[in-house]
C-alpha cells in the first residue's frame, strides 16, 4: 500500500480499530479525504503496553507528524481488557481521550440494529460505510479473524450477522490440534487438489473458503429475497482471487470509514 505522509500543517483524524490479531492507528486527512498512514501493533496485552510507548511516537516521529495535528480519536474495540489501555494512552500522549464507539452510537446513525450491545462495532462500522455509500441493500465480507457477513435492508436495519473462523484461524486450528500438519502460508495453490502435504491444506482451505463465501452470499439473497450490493473488507479480503466478479467492491479501508463517520456523527 502507497502511504501519503501528512504535511506538518494537515489537522487529522485518528482512527484506533482494536482486533483480536492487531491494534490498527490509521490517520485521515479531512482536507484530502483520504487515509495518508497506518500502521499496526500486535494486540496481546503484555507486548500492547511496551509498543504503545515505545512504537507509536517512534512512528509520529519518523514520519513527521506533531500531536498537536490530531483534531479527534475515534476508538472502536472488539477486545474489551484493552480499552483502559488504549485510553489511558491516548490520554497521557495526544492529551485527549478518543470517542469509545459503542452501543449508545448507534442512536444518531442511519444503520440500526435491535441488539447495539451485543453487535460488534467493528460490524456496525463496516455497515455504516457501506450503508452511507450506497443506500441500499448491502452485505459486508470482512475477512479478518474470523470472516463475518453482515446484511442490511433498504431502510438501513441490520438483518443479521454470520461468523465463521477466518481464513488464518482455520490454518492455525489444522495446525494446533494434529500432529503431523504443518502451519502453511496463505497462498491459493494452482489446483484444487493438492500435490503434497502444503498444497492440500491450502487447496482445502482457500479453495473451499471460495464456495464457502460464495454459498453463504446465496442463501442470505435467497432466505431474505432482496438484491443486495456486497462489499468484501479486511486485510485477507485479496487472498481469494477466485473469487473476482464476487463483490462490488473491494474497500480495506471500510472499517475505517465507518469508525470515522460514527464517531463524526455523535460529535
Amino acid at each position: 500500500m502507497r502511504l501519503i505522509y501528512a504535511k506538518l500543517d494537515t489537522k487529522m483524524f485518528l482512527a484506533i480499530d482494536a482486533g483480536n490479531s492487531n491494534v490498527v492507528f490509521a490517520l485521515y486527512d479531512a482536507k484530502s479525504g483520504i487515509w495518508t498512514n497506518q500502521f499496526r501493533l500486535e494486540t496481546k496485552t503484555p507486548r500492547l503496553i511496551a509498543q504503545l510507548s515505545k512504537k507509536v511516537p517512534l512512528y509520529f516521529l519518523e514520519h513527521g507528524i506533531t500531536v498537536g495535528q490530531i483534531e479527534k480519536i475515534g476508538f472502536s474495540s472488539v477486545v474489551p481488557e484493552i480499552n483502559p489501555i488504549i485510553e489511558q494512552f491516548c490520554e497521557g500522549f495526544f492529551g485527549k481521550l478518543p470517542y469509545q464507539i459503542q452501543g449508545k452510537s448507534y442512536a444518531k446513525l442511519p444503520v440500526r440494529t435491535y441488539r447495539p450491545d451485543e453487535i460488534g462495532t467493528d460490524l456496525m462500522c463496516n455497515v455504516m460505510a457501506a450503508y452511507t455509500r450506497y443506500q441500499k441493500p448491502v452485505i459486508v465480507v470482512d475477512f479478518g479473524t474470523a470472516l463475518t457477513f453482515t446484511a442490511v435492508d433498504s431502510s438501513g436495519e441490520v438483518l443479521g450477522v454470520n461468523i465463521v473462523p477466518g481464513l488464518q484461524t482455520a490454518i492455525k486450528a489444522l495446525f494446533m490440534n494434529t500432529s503431523k500438519l504443518p502451519e502453511v502460508e496463505l497462498k491459493l495453490p494452482e489446483s484444487a487438489l493438492g500435490k503434497n502435504t502444503i498444497h492440500a491444506i491450502q487447496a482445502g482451505v482457500l479453495y473451499g473458503y471460495t464456495g464457502l463465501v460464495k454459498g453463504m452470499l446465496e442463501a442470505i439473497q435467497v432466505e431474505t429475497g432482496l438484491s443486495f450490493r456486497v462489499v468484501a473488507t479486511g486485510g485477507l479480503s485479496s487472498i481469494l482471487t477466485t473469487l473476482e466478479g464476487t463483490f462490488d467492491a473491494v474497500d480495506r479501508n471500510l472499517t475505517l470509514d465507518g469508525l470515522r463517520l460514527i464517531t463524526e456523527a455523535n460529535s
